[in-house]
């Protein structure tokens, strides 16, 4: 009898075994960074290179953009070994108003005497009732006869 079988051989091409990089792409792809020891490595390297081709092979090597190594040898130029190393994106912490913390100190101090401000007030508006019910005069001239 035949069988009808609809498995299917996965045929090894040459020496590969297994070591084909995986062809699906990440979601997000992965910013790049690079540690100073790296960057300065590389600024040696290029440095040293004199012969045409030797710069084209060292950038295909390490996968690197001839505009990245230009940035970095001004960087190392300026002085700012720091630049070198990796930055965190996005605003940088402590760029704020120098006077907000003043600020915000006086804007609860304003809060918390206004609501003492409206308390004061009730209770004045309380003390005139009271006094209307029981036939007190509120200004003490009046009491005195003084006009």
């Amino acid at each position: 009898m035949t069988s009808t079988s609809t498995e299917t051989k996965v045929i090894p091409l040459g020496n590969d075994k297994g070591n084909r990089p995986d062809p699906e792409v990440p979601e997000q792809a992965k910013r790049r960074r690079y540690p100073a020891a790296y960057k300065l490595r590389i600024l040696e390297e290029a440095d040293r290179c004199t012969e045409p081709g030797e710069m084209g092979s060292l950038l295909r090597r390490e996968g690197l953009y001839a505009s990245l190594v230009s940035n970095w040898r001004k960087q190392r130029e300026s002085g700012m070994l720091a630049a070198l190393s990796p930055q965190k994106r996005g605003r940088k912490p402590g760029m704020t108003n120098p006077l907000s913390n003043q600020i915000e100190e006086l804007k609860k101090e304003n809060a918390k005497l206004r609501q003492k401000l409206t308390q004061a007030e009730t209770i004045i508006e309380i003390q005139k009732k009271i006094s209307g019910l029981l036939g007190i005069p509120l200004n003490p001239d009046a009491a005195i006869g003084i006009v």
